[in-house]
């Protein structure tokens, strides 16, 4: 029996959405709606979908069973609680919205209508960020101490000032931490647990933009890990992601989606690094062509369908990355160091 959803948006990561639901079998885009009529007609005609201008015209589309949003994501969670109260599942794009309130009512109302909700933390599925997450949950790094996490990329003038959206903190909520480093900020917290205290220092250091492109924090885990962060998108030409994390037992270094070097004490077991890969293309480009990621988040929403279980990332996941960034922006603008809520 196939399975029907929508789009929500049609910029560059909704056709990473739609491509990757049109390579599952039994799953049919069947409706795309967005403000930008030119962008939706054209995906809706390259999967024989509907086109639609508002997010109500589309939620009322049948059959239709969930949507995946890609919109901005200041409307993240508004788009979601209306698909919602429709009946469908939901499928959101980081981050779960720019807002932790707007969030949490994003996932009060889809636990109200039973319905479920995923969040798009792609990297949770790749399969040496698991591999990386099994051996610190077996010991083999032994405890965890220290962690240092660099998202050094580059955005050209052009990203923001050919957007309605991008670089606006109505809309965009942030800049380089909300929209490019929380993917390495939910990579931590699904490793290592929450984050209770953090400072952060940020600047708009390049771009003509109303939020920050640069931002540089200390982190001290519940567990008693320490850990440094660094986001910007004013790093030319863009480098991959590096997350180091060291041990009791050894240092792993972790380098865009690849454990590139393990060096663990003699006894302490093997964790063989694979090849060196080139920069990815996120580190200076937002498209997407690599559809595994999403690819996997959507059929893991299918499995907690089929089975009434969670998501890997559900709305309370999704929260977590959220509420770690609020704490950043807050600690930034104050000067001073602060205390992670829930």
């Amino acid at each position: 029996m196939a399975f029907h959803v929508g789009i929500l948006g049609a910029g560059n990561i909704s056709e990473t959405h739609a491509r990757a639901a049109s390579e599952i079998p039994d799953v049919r885009v069947v409706a795309v709606a967005g403000s930008n009529a030119a962008k939706v007609e054209r995906l809706a005609a390259l999967h024989g979908a509907k086109g639609y201008t508002s997010t109500d015209e589309l939620v009322r589309h049948r059959p239709l069973d969930a949507v995946l949003i890609g919109s901005p994501s200041g409307l993240h969670a508004e788009q979601g609680i209306a698909a919602a109260r429709q009946g469908l599942h939901v499928l959101v794009e980081k981050s779960i919205d720019v807002d932790t309130q707007r969030g949490r009512a994003l996932v009060a109302e889809c636990e109200r209508a039973g319905v479920k909700l995923g969040v798009f933390f792609q990297d949770r599925f790749a399969p040496e960020v698991e591999r990386l997450k099994a051996a610190i949950e077996s010991g083999l790094l032994g405890r965890p101490l220290l962690v240092s996490a660099r998202v050094k990329w580059w955005r050209p003038a052009e990203y923001y000032a050919g957007s309605r959206w991008r670089g606006r903190p109505q809309v965009d909520g942030g800049g380089a931490v909300l929209n490019q480093g929380i993917h390495t900020l939910d990579l931590l917290l699904w490793l290592l647990g929450d984050v209770a205290r953090v400072q952060a220092r940020a600047a708009t250091a390049l771009h003509a933009i109303e939020v920050e492109d640069t931002l540089v924090a200390t982190l001290e885990f519940a567990s008693g890990v320490l850990g440094t962060f660094e986001a910007t998108t004013a790093a030319y030409p863009g480098y991959p992601r590096v997350v180091e994390l060291t041990g009791t037992q050894g240092t792993v270094t972790f380098e865009h989606d690849r454990i590139v070097r393990a060096d663990l004490r003699e006894g302490a077991g093997s964790l063989a690094p694979t090849a060196r890969v080139a920069a990815a293309e996120s580190a200076s480009s937002p498209v997407i062509s690599d559809t595994s990621g999403h690819r996997a988040a959507i059929e893991d929403l299918l499995r907690a369908i089929r089975d009434d279980g969670r998501p890997r990332c559900d709305g309370a996941e999704g929260l977590r990355s959220l509420v770690l960034t609020e704490a950043l922006y807050r600690s930034a603008r104050t000067h001073e160091a602060v205390d992670v809520g829930r």
